[in-house]
């Protein structure tokens, strides 16, 4: 088992598999709570949504997904995940491509000033 936990003013990611060709998360997003608006230049990302109802923007796109729905992120992509429910909302993020460093996470707007 990885001790890959880590806390976030938004919520938590545990890393449950991290290779050279992909990577695999579970995340948890607190109620009230969303991550920032962002891209990422060296990965794709698939997302399964485990618990909740999230609100996703994909794009110019916005839209919400119910659990055993999923969202497909390509590179350059703008994206966000956020919850404006009540309950945890979690998911299943798998990443893949050249490099899955957090300095591949490009801010767009970011709700905590990161």
């Amino acid at each position: 088992m990885l001790d890959n936990d880590s806390t976030r003013p938004w919520g938590r990611y545990e890393i449950l598999q991290d290779t050279p060709t992909y990577k695999v998360k579970t995340v948890w997003v607190l109620p009230g709570h969303r991550l920032s608006l962002q891209r990422h230049q060296k990965r794709q990302e698939h997302w399964f949504i485990v618990q909740g109802v999230a609100d996703v923007v994909l794009g110019d796109k916005e839209f919400t997904k119910n659990p055993g729905e999923t969202v497909d992120i390509a590179v350059g992509q703008l994206h966000r995940i956020g919850n404006s429910g009540s309950e945890e909302v979690i998911f299943i993020e798998v990443q893949t491509g050249t490099y899955f460093g957090e300095d591949d996470i490009e801010r767009i707007q970011d709700d905590y000033a990161r």
